[in-house]
Formats: C-alpha cells, sequence, structure tokens
C-alpha cells in the first residue's frame, strides 16, 4: 500500500497514541474538577499550551485549543467580525482558500459584510498590489492561507503582514497555516501575524484537535458558549487525550529545526523529476514541502484517482474537506488560470516522513501503465 494523501490526512505516530492512552485511562479527570485527578488531567493541558507555545516562541495564554483547523477558521474569522463590527465591517480574503475560510465569509456577507477576494497569479500567489488597494479605513480582516492545501504554493505572508500594517494598523490578519504548520518554520510575532490556524491530524497527530494562536491584545470575540473553558473563549470540556497527543506530535515535528519536513521535500522533488517521464502533464506544484499538483491532459481524475486505488495508491484530486461538493473544477485551479484541457485530470500526491522513493517509483511505473491506456478511451 502506498499512501500520497496527507494532505488530506496523515497517520498517527505510535508514541503519540500511547500518550493519548495514558490520558484516557490513568490521567482522566475533567480538567475543571477540584480534585486531584482533575488537576492531574489540568496540568497536562497546561504542559501541552506551554510546549505548543514553544514551537511559535509564543505565549501559552495565546495558544486556544481547537476542535481542528475548520473550527480554528471559523473562531478566527466570525469572532474577529463580531468582536470589531463597530470598526467597520469589510474583510480580505482571495480567491483560493479553503472552504473553511470561504465558507465563513459567505456567511458574513448574508450578515452584512463586505468581502474583497483577490486574484493570484498563474502560481498560486496573491496580487500584492491590490491587495494594498483594497485596504481601506473600515477593513477589520485580511485572512489568507500561508500554503495552498491543493497546490502547495506558498504566500508570501511577511510582505502581506507589512502591507497591511503600514495601510491600516489596526486591521487583523489572520493566516490559515494548517498545511504549513510543521512543515515551515512559523514566528507570528516577527511575521506580523495576530491570528494563525493549525490541526493536528496533518502532522501525524489525532484528528479532532488543533489550535488557534491569538496574539495578545488580539479583539476576538467567543463562537462557543457554555462552561466557561479556556478563560471563556471556547466553552466546552477540553479534549485532553487530544491536546496530550498534540503537543507529543508538535515537539517531533518541529523540535528538530524542520528536518523532517526537508526529508519530506526530498521525496516530493524526486517525484517531481520522475513525473516528467509521463507524456502531456503540467506540474503545478508550489514550494511547499509536501504537495505536488499534477494535471493529465485530456483525463478525468476520479477516473485515474480510481485506477491508482485499484492498485492500492492512495492520491486526492482535491481538498478532502470539499470532496463531497458538487464542484467539477477547484477554485484554486480555475484562479490559476488552468487550460481547460488539463483542468478535469488534476490529482494531487502529498507526501509524508513516511514516504520513500521507492514509493516514488512504484507510482512512477503504475502511471506509465495506466496513463497511456485509459487515454485510449477518451471520448474525442
Amino acid at each position: 500500500m502506498i499512501y500520497f494523501d496527507n494532505a488530506a490526512t496523515t497517520c498517527v505516530f505510535p508514541e503519540v497514541v500511547e500518550a493519548m492512552q495514558d490520558a484516557m485511562q490513568v490521567t482522566y479527570g475533567n480538567p475543571s474538577a477540584k480534585h486531584m485527578k482533575g488537576i492531574e488531567a489540568e496540568n497536562k493541558v497546561k504542559a501541552a499550551q506551554e510546549l505548543i507555545a514553544k514551537t511559535l516562541r509564543a505565549k501559552p495564554k495565546e495558544i486556544l485549543f481547537t476542535s481542528g483547523g475548520t473550527e480554528s477558521n471559523n473562531t478566527a474569522i466570525i469572532g474577529t467580525a463580531m468582536a470589531n463590527r463597530r470598526k467597520g465591517k469589510h474583510i480580505i480574503t482571495t480567491k483560493v482558500e479553503h472552504a473553511s475560510v470561504y465558507e465563513p465569509m459567505y456567511h458574513l456577507e448574508e450578515e452584512g459584510y463586505e468581502v474583497t477576494y483577490l486574484d493570484v497569479d498563474s502560481e498560486g500567489i496573491v496580487d500584492l498590489d491590490q491587495l494594498e488597494e483594497s485596504i481601506r479605513e473600515d477593513t477589520i480582516l485580511v485572512s489568507c492561507m500561508m500554503v495552498n492545501n491543493e497546490i502547495g504554493a506558498i504566500e508570501p505572508i511577511e510582505e502581506i503582514a507589512k502591507i497591511i500594517k503600514a495601510k491600516n494598523p489596526n486591521t487583523i490578519f489572520h493566516v490559515d497555516a494548517i498545511q504549513a504548520y510543521g512543515k515551515l518554520p512559523i514566528v507570528p510575532k516577527n511575521m506580523g501575524i495576530d491570528l494563525l490556524s493549525t490541526s493536528g491530524h496533518k502532522i501525524h497527530g489525532p484528528k479532532g484537535i488543533g489550535f488557534l494562536y491569538i496574539k495578545e491584545g488580539t479583539k476576538i470575540s467567543p463562537i462557543i458558549f457554555g462552561g466557561g473553558q479556556q478563560k471563556g473563549m471556547r466553552s466546552g470540556t477540553e479534549n485532553v487525550p487530544g491536546i496530550v497527543g498534540l503537543a507529543v506530535v508538535c515537539e517531533k515535528m518541529i523540535g528538530k529545526n524542520y528536518e523532517n519536513a526537508e526529508k519530506i521535500r526530498e521525496v516530493k522533488e524526486y517525484f517531481q523529476e520522475r513525473i516528467k517521464e509521463i507524456e502531456d502533464i503540467k506540474d503545478n506544484s508550489g514550494k511547499a514541502p509536501h504537495v505536488a499538483s499534477i494535471s493529465f491532459k485530456k483525463l478525468r481524475s476520479e477516473v485515474l484517482l480510481h485506477a491508482l486505488e485499484d492498485r492500492e495508491i492512495y492520491v486526492s484530486s482535491g481538498s478532502a474537506c470539499s470532496s463531497n461538493k458538487k464542484q467539477a473544477v477547484s477554485g484554486t485551479l480555475n484562479a490559476i488560470a488552468l487550460s481547460d484541457e488539463f483542468k478535469d485530470g488534476t490529482l494531487r500526491f502529498s507526501f509524508s516522513i513516511e514516504n520513500t522513493k521507492e514509493e516514488v517509483d512504484e507510482t512512477i511505473k503504475a502511471l506509465k501503465e495506466l496513463v497511456p491506456m485509459l487515454r485510449r478511451f477518451v471520448r474525442k
């Protein structure tokens, strides 16, 4: 079995499972309880918060645990809009964002907010001139992903932050770092980032856990109410096993100065070299170390995906989160102006520390057999 769909989710490391099992069976108390079992669990949460904060050179109190990337993005966008609506109702984002960003934007438009959607170039990089022109006195939020989940384009986050703060210092800058955290160095304060979203299952942690970095002093309202946990910013009993597992994997993936990310990059770049052996393809890949987007001329992506699946090679035709939507071609592929003859045949190959060059060789061998055969059955 070859698994090249790590941008969708990753396998959970054994040491993460072990730490989570301990949290479920030994330190299983409710962190809000006042007795010793509760205090044990609370200490686990605090220790995880401190460890994760160090990976961003942040303060523990700036880390808000969530159920994952979607909640982190929703909290950042809707929470900022609600907290700052008296200052303005103008928001800026891009045309290549994940559904967990653009769906909240659509919701806010229905609530009377105005959203500007920025163009990108053929490589998926945001138009900085358009950004500068779009920032107004009533612009309360700019939201931009760091790494595109479909093609792996890396946005110039520091340049974006400088433009925002120079034009309107009061505008809050949110970064969706769900595909970037664990792969690229991130220091929010040095990069001008006010809010930053992450997800555990993209870096070999458990599903159902993530965090939102909230720079101290950033005005944001909660969107979940109840028991007042996490200082009222996110009510609900903390997912202690998930938080513990997330801390373990953050230390492993980031604690070694991103050595793991460089190993992943080696496999991706080897794949990019080998894929050139297939005729009539287009490599749309950005510079992220783990995502390769390849378009196969005059082929349908789902047909090729399932042909590879029959050989136990697992890839994606786009974002797993939006694969159940009735949308023929992704917004990202449209935004980068990919030609029609390539659009329908785009696959995403995404790599992890578990993948090898030998797996790449096996995949290329399969593609060399499948692509010519499938093209013979294409309607002309």
